[in-house]
C-alpha cells in the first residue's frame, strides 16, 4: 500500500458548491430560496446541492448550538491524558465517553496520548471530575489540565 493510498479523496466542489458552503456555514438556518436567491439558481438546484454535499460527507446535519455558561457550566478546560500504555486507548476512551462533562476527545500525537475538552459548573466540579471520575480510569497514567480563561474565537475551516 502507498501513502497515497491512506489520503481520502477530496469530492469535486465547484464555485456555486463553494458559494452554497459560505453562505450555509454562516447561518445553518438560511432558508434555502435566499440561499437561491444569492447564488442566482432555482430553490430546487439548491436543495439538490445541498442535497448532494450531505450525501458526499462535506457537510453533515445541522445543528442548535448550546452555550454552556447560559446552563451554568463556567469552567472550559482541556486535559492531556497519559496513558500506561498506547494499547488501553479504546479501553480508555470507552470510559471516557460515559462522562457527560467531557464534550470532545481527540487520540493525538505527542506527549499525551489523549486530549479531551470539558465543561463543568465550577473548578471545585472540575477538581471533583478529575479526581473521582477521570483519574481512576484503569490504563490512564496521568493528565494535566489546563483551564481555559476566555475563547477568543471559533470559526470554521476556509471555503476556498
Amino acid at each position: 500500500m502507498q501513502s497515497d493510498d491512506l489520503i481520502e479523496s477530496v469530492p469535486e466542489i465547484d464555485a456555486l458548491d463553494e458559494k452554497i458552503l459560505k453562505l450555509i456555514t454562516r447561518n445553518a438556518r438560511i432558508p434555502f430560496l435566499e440561499v437561491a436567491r444569492e447564488c442566482g439558481v432555482s430553490g430546487a438546484a439548491i436543495h439538490q446541492r445541498v442535497q448532494r454535499l450531505l450525501n458526499i460527507g462535506v457537510v453533515s446535519g445541522s445543528e442548535f448550538v448550546v452555550n454552556p455558561t447560559k446552563l451554568g457550566y463556567n469552567t472550559c478546560a482541556y486535559m492531556g491524558v497519559i496513558l500506561e500504555k498506547a494499547t488501553e486507548h479504546r479501553k480508555v476512551v470507552e470510559h471516557l465517553e460515559k462522562i457527560p462533562e467531557i464534550v470532545e476527545c481527540h487520540y493525538i500525537t505527542g506527549q499525551y496520548a489523549i486530549f479531551l475538552k470539558v465543561q463543568t459548573k465550577t473548578n471545585k466540579h472540575l477538581k471533583k471530575l478529575i479526581d473521582e471520575k477521570i483519574q481512576p480510569i484503569e490504563g490512564i497514567s496521568r493528565t494535566e489540565t489546563f483551564i481555559s480563561l476566555e475563547q477568543e474565537f471559533k470559526r470554521q475551516v476556509p471555503v476556498k
